[in-house]
C-alpha cells in the first residue's frame, strides 16, 4: 500500500471508514467477530488510517476498533470525531462543540479507544452556537497535552476553514466526495490546496450506490441511511442507474470493478485527496484496496468526468443544513 500526506500526517494511499460496521447499514452491529476480521486485515494490508467517531452507536464503533487496535497501534493513524454529542445534557445528535464539551468528548474517545493519544481528531459538524476560534483553541490546548496530534473539520466551509486554520494548523478536512458526489471540487478542494491541507473522501462510493449492487429502491432497515436518503427514492435512484451503468462500461474495459473505477477516478483526483470506503467484509476490503494499483486512462477519466449529476441531494434536508458552515 503505497503512503501520501495529509499536510505533515502520513497515511495510507487509501483509508478504512469504520462507522459501516457499527451503524447507519442494514446489518450493521450484527457481527462485531467479522468486523475485527476486516480491521485485522485491513491492517496486514497496509491500510494504516482508520476513521471513527463517537456518535457512531454511540460509542460503540469506537469501543470496536478500541478492540482491533490491541497490539496494533503502533500501525495505525487513527482518526475519530466530536461535535455530534453534547455531554453536558443534550446528548446524541445535538451539535456542541464548545470547550469543555471537547475535552469530555476527546477524554470519552481516548477511553473507549483504548489509547493515549488520537492520531487526527475532527469537529464533526460546525457548531453554530460555538466560535470556530473557541473549538480550536481548546484543540489546540489539548494538542500542546499530547492527548492529540492533528486537528481536523468535516463538512466545514471555507470561510470556516480559513478561520480554524489562523488558530492553529488544520490537517484535514472531510467531506462526502464521490463520482455522484462532487461539491467539494467547487470552493473546498481550491481553498485546502491553497492552504496546504488534505482531503478526506468519506461515502467514496455513494453509500454503496457506485458498487452496482443497489439497483433498487426499497430493502433497507428502518435505521439504514439510505432509507430516507434522496437519492434512493424509487424516482432518483432510477434516474440515478445511468451513473451506475457507465461505471460499469468503464470497469469492464479497465478490468476492474466498479467500485475500484469509483476509488481509482477518486485517487487520481490527486495525492491529496485520501477516500475511505467503508465495509465490514474481508472481501470487500480486499477489492477495494485493491484499486490503489488501478491506473484509469485519460479517455476513461473523461467518461468518468462527464457523467450527469446525481438526481436528488445526497443527504436529509435537515442533514445537509449542518454542512458547508
Amino acid at each position: 500500500m503505497r503512503h501520501t500526506m495529509l499536510r505533515d500526517l502520513e497515511v495510507s494511499r487509501i483509508g478504512l471508514g469504520a462507522m459501516g460496521m457499527s451503524c447507519g447499514y442494514t446489518g450493521a452491529g450484527t457481527d462485531d467477530a467479522q468486523s475485527l476480521r476486516t480491521l485485522h486485515r485491513a491492517f496486514d494490508l497496509g491500510v494504516t488510517f482508520v476513521d471513527t467517531a463517537e456518535i457512531y452507536g454511540p460509542y460503540t464503533n469506537e469501543r470496536l476498533v478500541g478492540r482491533a487496535l490491541k497490539g496494533r497501534r503502533d500501525e495505525v493513524v487513527l482518526a475519530t470525531k466530536f461535535g455530534l454529542v453534547s455531554h453536558a445534557g443534550g446528548g446524541p445528535g445535538r451539535l456542541d462543540s464548545s470547550p469543555a464539551n471537547v475535552r469530555t468528548a476527546v477524554d470519552g474517545s481516548l477511553r473507549r479507544l483504548g489509547t493515549d493519544h488520537i492520531d487526527l481528531c475532527y469537529q464533526h459538524r460546525v457548531d453554530p452556537n460555538t466560535p470556530i476560534e473557541d473549538t480550536v483553541g481548546a484543540l489546540a490546548t489539548l494538542v500542546a497535552e499530547g492527548k492529540i496530534r492533528h486537528i481536523g473539520l468535516s463538512e466545514a466551509g471555507t470561510d470556516t476553514i480559513r478561520r480554524a486554520h489562523a488558530v492553529h494548523p488544520i490537517t484535514a478536512v472531510q467531506s462526502e466526495y464521490s463520482l455522484w458526489t462532487r461539491d467539494p471540487e467547487k470552493a473546498v478542494l481550491p481553498t485546502l490546496r491553497e492552504l496546504g491541507i488534505g482531503f478526506v473522501a468519506y461515502s467514496p462510493l455513494g453509500h454503496g450506490f457506485l458498487t452496482g449492487t443497489v439497483r433498487s429502491a426499497g430493502g433497507f432497515d428502518a435505521e439504514d441511511l439510505r432509507a430516507d436518503n434522496p437519492r434512493f427514492t424509487e424516482e432518483n435512484l432510477r434516474r440515478n442507474l445511468r451513473i451506475a451503468d457507465e461505471m460499469q462500461a468503464v470497469a469492464a474495459e479497465a478490468h476492474a470493478t466498479p467500485a475500484q473505477v469509483a476509488l481509482a477516478w477518486l485517487l487520481a483526483r490527486g495525492d491529496d485527496v485520501v477516500p475511505i470506503p467503508g465495509t465490514r467484509r474481508v472481501a470487500r476490503l480486499e477489492e477495494n484496496t485493491a484499486a490503489g494499483s488501478i491506473l484509469l486512462t485519460p479517455g476513461q477519466l473523461a467518461r468518468l468526468d462527464a457523467l450527469p449529476s446525481a438526481a436528488g441531494e445526497h443527504h436529509t434536508e435537515e442533514q445537509m443544513r449542518m454542512m458547508n458552515r
